[in-house]
């Protein structure tokens, strides 16, 4: 069992490529989905919960308010199309491709962001409910929580549900 197993911190992979936060200040591939938070371009303090399904394309774009966006009628709006772009950036074109099943025309090379969002618009996706908005945001905001604590070795309380570790024989 190696170091990083025992200890009780999750392996961290390093993204991609360095992304600026202030756009799309969280990205995930989870629940069978790419999902995350963008900042709107015109409101300070609003934020679109967007997701996209893996297999289906079936999307969603939605505020923290759970009011509908309204550039996401049939097609993908700008907040999913960044979404997308910081996960290339994040997780790398190839790995996106894969967790969303994506075929791209590009055979050649790496995918990028424009040509995994046609190869997901060309199969016409279907508008997707925004049940995955609430749990999104919910983690999205927890994480900013961890951000407002200071430097420390010491364990989380909320971690103490870990079980203890138990020495192998």
């Amino acid at each position: 069992m190696s170091d990083w197993e025992k200890s009780s911190t999750a392996r961290v992979i390093p993204p991609a490529r360095p992304r600026k936060l202030a756009k799309v200040p969280f990205v995930e591939l989870a629940d069978g989905r790419l999902q995350g938070v963008v900042s709107s371009g015109s409101d300070i303090e609003r934020v679109y919960v967007s997701s996209v399904a893996a297999g289906t394309y079936a999307f969603a774009c939605s505020t923290n308010n759970n009011r509908p966006c309204g550039g996401a009628r049939g097609a993908y709006c700008k907040h999913i199309r960044a979404l997308i772009g910081e996960a290339v950036l994040q997780y790398g074109a190839e790995r996106v491709a894969r967790y969303l099943r994506v075929e791209t025309a590009d055979g050649d090379g790496e995918p990028t962001a424009e040509t995994l969002a046609a190869g997901m618009s060309a199969a016409h996706p279907p508008q997707g409910d925004t049940k995955a908005a609430a749990p999104v945001f919910s983690r999205f905001l927890r994480h900013l929580a961890y951000l407002e604590l200071a430097p420390t070795t010491a364990p989380l309380p909320e971690m103490q549900w870990f079980p203890p570790t138990r020495a192998v024989a």
